[in-house]
Formats: structure tokens, sequence, C-alpha cells
């Protein structure tokens, strides 16, 4: 049942309004002014606030303010006998939800409340979501090599230096990158990821840079490509190593001139975005091979961060294993799981030839096949696929 706050001077609104709100099933609470009002917001938590702008010892405008200080995510509808259009145009500016004046539309403030009840779910299903993402996004591990990274990236993300990323594939390389954007002076923008192994060589093209109607027979429509896309943001070139060179020689160009055109037009467009790229190759043997531009290299390569592979850094498993072990049952809504020491022992004997992408999927299985708490059989079971 929704909460609402109703701060009004007048006893005999506060009556009617309670009246009309409890029949619509809502619950409700009153305070006679706007310092009992602030009192009641510290003790308790309210979906809504209702709040007349004239009132004794402090007027409904400071009440907002210092709501907007205190509760800033919950929707306050201010209501005011004698509203004007430069009252309502402050209250909003202030961070009022809504404005409505008395006499009061009923039908009106049950449809401003309905929208300010879907305002704060909203608000608090994106937190949510918020919090989960950052909960699997976390880099876990205190190893040497994991605390060298964590630094690096402190360090390198508030500039616009690109980076190159290296490690086998499923080591992490995807979560430095999401890092640096994340502590970048970018963060409010798009980090918008392209993985060059999984598009055709001939397609590449259009997907980094778009193109214009007609382009090509399947081009029916104008498309923007990922670094518009990107544009105040960050691009994210995964496998890199597997772009075609017609490609790498426009993404060189797109790097030194800030430009990109898009196929089959003559326009150029100006792009401000950080570029970050990664690989699982050695682009040095890649470019003695004739495989990899050495000036793209040298164009991505301002700061190098290499990502151990979770054989070098098997100390982590303890830490890595308890994350997605609460990660894992939260998600499946399951009653958190635990590990004997001599089950986490067995686990770093195992050689982690996938890195952290099967490290977790093998503690999935453990979770989903095994009782609550999780031994050293389990793991010698079930660490690996059965045999046939």
């Amino acid at each position: 049942m929704a909460k609402i706050l109703l701060i009004d001077d007048e006893k005999s609104i506060r009556r009617t309004l309670r009246e009309i709100l409890e029949y619509e099933k809502y619950q409700v609470d009153e305070a006679a002014d706007g310092i009992e009002g602030i009192a009641s917001m510290e003790k308790e938590k309210y979906d809504i606030v209702l709040c007349d702008i004239k009132m004794p010892k402090m007027d409904g405008i400071e009440v907002l303010e210092k709501l907007m200080q205190t509760s800033s995510d919950t929707p306050v509808v201010m209501i005011s006998g004698h509203g004007n259009i430069e009252t309502a145009v402050e209250a909003v500016k202030k961070g009022a939800f809504d404005f409505i004046a008395k006499p009061l539309d009923l039908n009106r403030l049950l449809v401003t409340i309905r929208n300010a009840m879907d305002k704060s779910t909203l608000v608090t299903e994106t937190k949510v979501l918020k919090k989960k993402i950052s909960k699997t996004f976390d880099m876990i591990g205190d190893s040497k090599a994991i605390n060298q990274i964590k630094e690096m990236i402190e360090r390198v993300a508030p500039t616009d230096a690109r980076v190159l990323i290296t490690g086998g594939n499923g080591c992490g390389k995807e979560l430095v990158a999401r890092w640096l954007h994340e502590k970048s002076n970018r963060a409010a923008a798009p980090l918008i990821e392209v993985n060059c192994a999984a598009i055709p060589s001939e397609l590449i093209e259009s997907e980094l840079f778009g193109h214009e109607k007609g382009a090509f027979t399947s081009a029916i429509n104008q498309r923007k490509g990922k670094f518009e896309q990107a544009e105040g943001g960050t691009i994210f070139l995964d496998e890199i190593g597997d772009m075609s060179l017609s490609a790498q020689a426009k993404v060189l160009r797109a790097l030194q001139e800030n430009k990109i055109t898009r196929v089959g037009g003559d326009k150029e467009i100006k792009v401000n975005v950080r570029v970050i790229a990664a690989t699982n190759k050695d682009l040095q043997k890649e470019i003695e091979q004739g495989n990899f531009r050495e000036d793209l290299y040298h164009r991505l390569s301002v700061i190098l961060i290499h990502v151990p592979a979770l054989n070098e850094r098997k100390e982590d498993i303890p830490m890595l294993a308890d994350h997605f072990l609460k990660l894992i049952c939260d998600d499946y809504g399951m009653p958190l799981k635990s590990f004997t020491k001599e089950a986490i022992k067995e686990l770093q004997k195992i050689n982690w030839t996938g890195n952290i992408r099967e490290f977790r999927n093998v503690v999935e299985r453990l979770i989903i096949l095994c009782d609550k708490v999780i031994t050293d059989k389990d793991v010698l079971t079930y660490a690996r696929p059965l045999k046939g």
C-alpha cells in the first residue's frame, strides 16, 4: 500500500483529502505545518508528499527545498490556494513533481498521484538494476596483478588516453573497459561495444561508420555507425586483432582526424569519442605477419593494460567463489550456499583454460547440482564435464 504524507495547515482540507485518499486505498499521514512534515519525513519513508505552499512557521517552498536535499527521490506535489504561474514555475524548478491550485480538481489530483507513483516505482527499479549491474561488473580480487590493474584504471580513467587491453578469452578485458568508462569524465555518455570478431569483414565498416541510404543493396535507410552512437562517450573495440585491414585504415583515420565518413557518403562527420580496444592476439606477431597495421597499433596503445589469466592469480579464487555464490544464488532466488575450505583448494588445483568465464560457469553448475555446503568431493565430481 502506497504511503502519502499530507502537509497542510488547514485541518478541514487534511480531513477531506485523507478520506478521499484512504478510499482510494492509500495510507495517509498528516502534518499541520512544514516543520512537522519534515520531522515525519525523517522518521518514515513516504512514496509521495502533498504539500501546501502558504503555511505558518515554514512555507511549502522551504519544505520542498529541504526535502530535495534529504529525499530527492520522493515525488512532491505542491498545492496552493494562492497559485499563479510564477509560483508554479518556481516550485517545479526547485524539484516539485507537479503543482495543483485550490480548489482541488480531485480527478486531476488522483491522476497526478498515480503518475508520481509510476515515477517513484521507476526510480526504485532503476536503482535496483544499477545495483545489480554494478555487482555483475565488480572487479574481484586482491592479488598483486589485479591491484595493479585497479591502480592503473584510477590513474588512466579520468584522461582521454587511448587504452589497449590484452589478455586471453574470458579473463575480464571487457570488465576493465567498462571500469575505465565508468570512472571517466565521459561516464554519463554512452559506452558502445563492438565485437570486431563477430561482424563479417564486409559489414564492419558500415557497423563502425554507418552508411547512407542506397550505399549497398540492403541499405534502405541512412544509418548511424557505432562511432556516432558513442558521441561524447567511449567506443570499445573488442577483439580488434580480427578487424580487416581496410577497416583498420578507416579507424586509423578516425583516430588521427576525429572525423568519419559513412559508407556511400562523402560528408565528413566530426566525432568526439574515447577509444578503448582489446585483443586476445599478440599484435606484434600480427604486425610481422602483415595482418595488423603498425601505425594503428601505436595509435591505440597509448596505455597498455594486460589482464592476467586466472591461472596466474589463483589466490583470488576464494574471493571470486564467494562473489559468484552470492550473485548466482541471488539471481536464482536460492538460499545462500557455501564452499568448504577443501572445495576451494580443489578449485585452485584446476587448470582454468577458460579463465573467469569458465570459473563462473563451474560455480553456477555446483550451485545447481550440490547441497547447501559444496564440498571437495562435489568439485571433483562436477567441476569438469561428465564423460559419457
